[in-house]
C-alpha cells in the first residue's frame, strides 16, 4: 500500500480521498529533521512546511512532493528534479480568497480598525470615536499590484470591479494582464498607489523588492500589503517608514522569519495589521486545496503525471525510476 505523507493535516475530505488511495499519515512535527525521518519512506509527500533537500537524496519509494497551495519555495525543486521526484502544485484555488483577505484588511487600514476597536473596549465610546475622523474612504484611490499571477489578478478583479478602483500593475508577464489592466512600471507603481498589494513570487529578482529607496518614495498616506514572501520586503526599513509615520500603514501576512519572533517592532505598532501567513487559509480554501493535492497524488499514483507539473525536466528521471507505470 502506497504512503502519502502529509507535513500537516488536511482537510476531511482530502483524508477520505486519500485514505481510500493508500496509507495517509501526518507528521509528529512540521520541522525538518522529523519531516526527513518521518517521510523516508513515503511515495507522495504533501507540503505545508519546508523540505530538507536531504529528502531527496537516493530516495527509495518517493514518486511526488506535492505542494498544498501555489508557491514552490517549501520545495527544494532542483534536487527534487535531480532525484526523479516530480513536483505538483494545486495553483489558482485559493486566489479568491486572498483577494478578500486583501481588501479586509486595507479597508480595516484606512477605517483604523484596529484602533477604534482597541479603544472601544478598553477606553470607552469616546476615546473610540475620537479616531473615527482620521479615517479614509476606499473609493477613488489608486491601488499598485505587483504580480500578475492567479493572486494578482484575483485581487485587480476585486478592486477594479467590486471597488470601483483605479487600478495599476507591475508585471513581467504582459500576456497575464487583464484586458481593463494598465501596466507601469515598478517605481512609476510605487510613486502613483494609495495602497501597493505585493502578490509576486519569491525569487532571486524579488528578493529584497521593496528596499529602502523604495519604501522611502512610497505616498506619505500609502498602504503596503504584502501577501507574497516576507523576503520582498526590506522589514528593516519598513520598521522604519511606520515608526516613524513616514507612509500610512501596513499589513503583512508573510516575514522573513516564520514564525514571527515575539520580540519583533512589528508587534509594537499600531499602525500594523499582522496575520500568520493566512491570507489564503478558510475552512473553504483548505478543501479545495486539500481536494486538489489528494486528486493529483491519487492520479501520480495511478500511472500518470500530475496536472499541474512543475518540473517536466524530471520526467526521464522519473520515468527511469518507476518504468513499469509512468505516465
Amino acid at each position: 500500500m502506497p504512503v502519502i505523507f502529509s507535513t500537516h493535516r488536511l482537510h476531511p475530505q482530502a483524508v477520505e480521498i486519500l485514505e481510500r488511495t493508500g496509507e495517509y499519515i501526518v507528521a509528529s512535527a512540521p520541522d525538518q529533521e522529523t519531516i526527513l525521518r518521518e517521510g523516508r519512506k513515503a511515495d507522495i509527500i504533501i507540503v505545508r512546511a519546508p523540505l530538507p533537500a536531504a529528502l531527496f537524496r537516493d530516495p527509495p519509494r518517493l514518486r511526488a512532493a506535492i505542494r498544498h497551495g501555489a508557491g514552490l519555495d517549501m520545495i527544494p525543486v532542483e534536487a527534487a528534479t535531480e532525484a526523479g521526484v516530480l513536483v505538483a502544485n494545486v495553483p489558482a484555488v485559493n486566489a479568491p480568497t486572498v483577494a478578500e483577505h486583501v481588501m479586509m484588511v486595507t479597508l480595516a487600514l484606512l477605517r483604523r480598525f484596529r484602533l477604534v476597536d482597541r479603544d472601544l473596549r478598553q477606553s470607552g465610546w469616546t476615546a473610540a470615536r475620537a479616531h473615527i475622523d482620521l479615517g479614509h474612504d476606499l473609493a477613488g484611490r489608486t491601488m499598485g499590484i505587483v504580480g500578475m499571477g492567479a493572486v494578482g489578478r484575483a485581487v485587480f478583479r476585486s478592486a477594479k470591479f467590486g471597488f470601483g478602483l483605479n487600478v495599476i500593475m507591475a508585471t513581467r508577464s504582459a500576456a497575464l494582464l487583464p484586458e481593463e489592466a494598465r501596466r507601469v512600471d515598478l517605481d512609476t507603481l510605487i510613486a502613483q498607489s494609495d495602497i501597493i498589494v505585493l502578490c509576486c513570487p519569491l525569487t532571486t529578482e524579488t528578493r529584497g523588492l521593496m528596499s529602502r529607496e523604495r519604501i522611502g518614495r512610497m505616498k506619505p498616506e500609502a498602504l503596503l500589503i504584502n501577501v507574497s514572501r516576507g523576503p520582498v520586503v526590506d522589514e528593516a526599513a519598513l520598521v522604519s517608514a511606520l515608526q516613524n509615520r513616514r507612509i500610512g500603514g501596513a499589513a503583512l501576512d508573510v516575514f522573513s522569519t516564520q514564525p514571527l519572533p515575539a520580540d519583533h517592532p512589528f508587534l509594537a505598532l499600531d499602525n500594523v495589521i499582522l496575520t500568520p501567513h493566512a491570507a489564503g487559509i478558510t475552512e473553504d480554501s483548505m478543501m479545495r486545496m486539500g481536494v486538489g493535492v489528494a486528486e493529483e497524488a491519487v492520479r501520480i499514483l495511478s500511472g500518470e503525471l500530475p496536472k499541474n507539473f512543475c518540473n517536466p525536466e524530471a520526467e526521464s528521471r522519473y520515468r527511469l525510476r518507476f518504468s513499469a507505470g509512468a505516465g
